[in-house]
């Protein structure tokens, strides 16, 4: 049975509780979004991210209460370089959704969601240190599972295969 092709258009998933909710606080916030394989994924512009997951964690009509994830992709050598991916998830509503925010390698940076999901601390932590990505507000960001005196950030694709020499 063949997969049914991805809907990229904003048009038609609008009416999902987390598009239409988005797009009815701030329609900037939200670059695009796909469905595809029964997994909604959104693009958040970058500036308002905490304030999306505020609103997605405390909306009644579908309260992603459950941080599962936050990690980051690399898509060297394009641009926007880093792709930093939320994976929440609604309890009452047993609903998933992924949010993403693209990053130019210019300036990395983000505000941190660790005052909305206390949870996300050591997953920024750990994107900082492999990385390189900076947050913005967050309490406590410092290398977590390199040394403090290591150079580079080793999960870059343009991270030497035997590191710096």
């Amino acid at each position: 049975m063949p997969l049914a092709p991805a809907i990229t258009d904003l048009e038609q998933l609008k009416t999902h509780p987390a598009i239409a909710k988005l797009l009815a606080w701030n329609p900037a916030a939200v670059e695009g979004a796909k469905f595809d394989r029964d997994e909604m994924t959104i693009y958040i512009e970058r500036s308002v991210i905490r304030e999306t997951c505020v609103l997605l964690r405390d909306d009644s009509d579908c309260p992603f209460n459950f941080l599962s994830d936050v990690t980051c992709v690399d898509w060297f050598p394009s641009e926007p370089r880093f792709e930093i991916v939320y994976h929440l998830l609604s309890i009452p509503r047993k609903e998933r959704v992924r949010l993403k925010v693209r990053l130019r390698s210019s300036s990395p940076t983000l505000d941190s969601v660790t005052s909305v999901w206390p949870a996300a601390n050591y997953f920024e932590r750990e994107i900082f240190d492999l990385f390189g990505v900076r947050f913005t507000g967050h309490p406590y960001l410092r290398r977590l599972l390199m040394p403090e005196d290591w150079e580079g950030h080793p999960l870059r694709k343009d991270y030497p295969v035997e590191g710096y020499r």
